[in-house]
C-alpha cells in the first residue's frame, strides 16, 4: 500500500479523492487538513490525517508519503498565498522527500491566463504553480478540467494534451482522473486538459 498524502482533503474534489483512494487496494490515503478541529472527520472513517497549513511551513506533511494528490484551492479568496505559493511549499517539501509522484489539480486556462479576464488572477497562480512544478524534477502529471459541476459522475470524458473546445465535468469524474493518474503505470510528466465526454477514464 501507498501513502498518498491528498492536500485539500476538506475540500469538495478532495473528500472525493480520499474516498477513492480509501476504497482502493492499493493506496492508503493521509488527509491533509489546516485545523485540528477537521481531524475527527477523517478519523472516524479510519483515514490517516497529518495537520497543516499552506500558507506556513509545511515539510513534516510529506514524512512516510510516497505520492501527493494537490487538489487544495482557496476558492479565490487568497490565490497568491495558497493556489500559487502554498502549492510551490508542498512542491518543495515533495523534492526534499523523493516523492514519486505528484499529482497536480490545475484548470484548463492556466496555459493562457489572459483569454478569461474574469478569472485571470486565479488562472496566472495556476500557471505559476503548474511551471515550478514541470522545473522542480518531481515526476508529475497535471490536470487541468475544464468548469466543475456537482453533478452525478459518469466515468467518461474527453482527454487530451491540450483541448480546443471549452466544457465542463463532474467532480466525481475529475476526482477518479486524479486517482487513476497516481497509478505507476500511468503517465509521468505530462499535461492532460479534461472535459466530460464519451470515453473511458483510461491513459490506453
Amino acid at each position: 500500500m501507498e501513502n498518498i498524502l491528498v492536500v485539500g482533503a476538506t475540500g469538495t474534489t478532495g473528500k472525493k479523492v480520499v474516498s477513492l483512494l480509501k476504497a482502493s487496494q492499493y493506496f492508503e490515503p493521509v488527509a491533509m487538513v489546516r485545523k485540528e478541529s477537521q481531524v475527527d472527520e477523517f478519523l472516524v472513517q479510519d483515514i490517516k490525517t497529518v495537520v497543516g497549513d499552506l500558507t506556513e511551513d509545511v515539510s513534516h506533511t510529506v514524512l512516510d508519503v510516497d505520492k501527493i494528490v494537490f487538489a487544495a484551492g482557496s476558492g479565490g479568496e487568497n490565490v497568491v498565498q495558497v493556489d500559487q505559493e502554498g502549492a510551490k511549499k508542498i512542491i518543495d517539501a515533495a523534492k526534499a522527500g523523493g516523492i514519486r509522484k505528484f499529482v497536480m489539480l490545475s484548470s484548463m486556462g492556466a496555459d493562457q491566463p489572459g483569454k478569461v479576464p474574469a478569472l485571470k488572477e486565479y488562472l496566472v497562480a495556476k500557471q505559476n504553480a503548474d511551471e515550478y512544478l514541470q522545473a522542480s524534477a518531481v515526476p508529475y502529471v497535471i490536470i487541468r478540467p475544464g468548469s466543475l459541476t456537482n453533478e452525478k459522475g459518469t466515468g467518461r470524458i474527453q482527454m487530451a494534451n491540450s483541448l480546443d473546445n471549452q466544457g465542463s465535468i463532474s467532480r466525481e469524474d475529475v476526482a477518479k482522473v486524479l486517482t487513476k493518474a497516481l497509478n505507476d503505470d500511468g503517465p509521468i510528466n505530462e499535461v492532460f486538459e479534461i472535459i466530460a465526454g464519451n470515453d473511458l477514464i483510461s491513459w490506453d
